[in-house]
């Protein structure tokens, strides 16, 4: 069981994600709903695996994820992005997320995604 921050600033694909997670036997540590709120609750709780939505007000996924693995360089994101950022998901690839999910999130690929990022 991992323990997982989910990062979306829309309530609906956090709750859409935590489901899938919990039914799949992992433990979600916490729910954020900007890039700051992440890196504080990646912080204090230190998860497993990070779940972090692109595009989002205050601080976008990519800056969020570029300031968590400056300071924990172990750390693993998976980026979630709608359809058409493939431009940011190659960036946040090269900045270091071990992965990334579309969105509508599909249950088999968020599972296949997280399992692999955490072997």
């Amino acid at each position: 069981m991992a323990k997982i921050l989910i990062v979306d600033d829309a309530k609906f694909m956090r709750m859409t994600l935590s489901d899938i997670l919990i039914r799949n036997n992992h433990e979600i540590v916490g729910e954020a709903e900007n890039g700051r709120e992440a890196i504080a609750l990646f912080h204090e709780r230190q998860p497993d695996l990070v779940t972090m939505d692109i595009t989002m007000p205050e601080m976008s996924g990519l800056e969020a994820m570029k300031e968590i693995r400056q300071n924990y360089p172990q750390a693993k994101v998976i980026m979630c992005s709608a359809m058409g950022q493939q431009r940011m998901v190659v960036e946040a690839i090269e900045a270091g997320a071990k992965d990334f999910i579309v969105k509508p999130f599909d249950e088999g690929r968020v599972i296949e995604a997280v399992n692999r990022v955490l072997t």
